[in-house]
């Protein structure tokens, strides 16, 4: 039995190992036939690997909020629909490359849904990143100057569901429109965009500020999107 263990542990089967002494320890093991004893090991280092994935995606995507779907508070008053987030939650928006726009005023709960959102995809196996905007901009900038704009660029394209928050709080200066419409381009019809914003999408357009790159920015955005708009302010009922 100890060799039994070892060699698990040697292997790296942490999920068959904490399986195989679980069955030792409540004395199963010789209740069961090879191939069913099998297929419970296998199932317990499976799971035991998708949940060291989700970890590993969950921590990587820099989440505001560690929000799931259970935790959301659905009201039509809100503007969330429950219909519309499980048709979300399946992820079917994911494989298709279609984005998410969730607008409404300050404290009515759009981080914590978005990062909801991204928690699910993360869940589903997908890579996701989240920045809020001014933060996607610095970091446009940084890698702009450190000459790795380019990595950043293939990096965020290659990313299953990019989660951009507080959109639309300051105007864009050339080369930060320049930058956004690369990372738009880039992802349009192959990866998922989730944007909140405290701005309707009617004033977008304005703070994208130049003409050509706003209209092919929103082109890209919003036409197949997702919307919600929601319109309880939470902290104020607390």
């Amino acid at each position: 039995m100890m060799q039994i263990e070892s060699q698990l542990s040697r292997l790296r089967l942490h999920g068959m190992g904490r399986s195989w002494q679980a069955l030792l320890e409540t004395r199963r093991q010789n209740e069961l036939t090879l191939s069913e004893g099998l297929e419970l090991l296998l199932q317990a280092e499976e799971q035991d690997r998708n949940n060291n994935r989700f970890e590993r995606l969950r921590k990587n995507a820099g989440f505001r909020y560690q929000a799931s779907i259970e935790e959301l508070k659905f009201d039509a008053s809100r503007g969330l629909d429950k219909g519309l987030i499980m048709t979300l939650a399946t992820g079917e928006y994911l494989s298709k490359g279609q984005a998410v726009l969730v607008t409404g005023s300050t404290g009515c709960g759009k981080s914590f849904l978005v990062s909801s959102l991204g928690y699910q995809a993360c869940a589903q196996g997908y890579k996701v990143a989240y920045y809020n905007f001014q933060k996607l901009l610095m970091k446009t900038k940084i890698t702009r100057k450190e000459g790795t704009i380019y990595k950043f660029f293939e990096t965020t394209s290659k990313t299953n569901l990019l989660i951009i928050d507080d959109f639309g709080l300051t105007h864009l200066d050339q080369q930060q429109q320049m930058d956004l419409m690369e990372i738009i381009e880039d992802r349009h019809g192959k990866a998922s965009t989730i944007i909140a914003s405290q701005l309707p999408v009617a004033s977008w357009y304005d703070v994208l500020g130049e003409e050509t790159i706003a209209d092919a920015i929103l082109d890209r955005l919003v036409h197949t999107a997702y919307r919600i708009e929601l319109r309880e302010n939470l902290r104020k009922n607390r």
